[in-house]
């Protein structure tokens, strides 16, 4: 293991920084993540799928997405309506 000697003062800023971001991102309202788009590798991990499989809905016209030079994008609410579109329902038994 390898340790790092910073300065006090330092190490305090780095702590303000951390926690200016975490109140931050608290202050995010879902409106404002509902317009944001996500690249593959973003999409492939919220979905839990490979590249590949993002390549064939692609391919197949099954989920929506934008494409600037060689990297594609894809709203949050067009994945969200894909995994809803896709979601099974099991019969509940009696």
């Amino acid at each position: 293991m390898e340790f790092k000697i910073i300065e006090g003062n330092t190490f305090e800023r780095i702590k303000k920084c951390l926690h200016e971001l975490v109140e931050n991102s608290k202050k995010l309202s879902f409106s404002q993540i509902e317009d944001e788009w996500r690249d593959n590798q973003d999409v492939c991990r919220l979905m839990g799928i490979s590249l590949r499989t993002l390549q064939t809905y692609r391919d197949k016209g099954l989920i929506s997405y934008s494409q600037v030079g060689h990297k594609c994008y894809y709203k949050v609410e067009d994945i969200k309506r894909f995994m809803e579109e896709n979601r099974i329902m099991h019969p509940v038994k009696k």
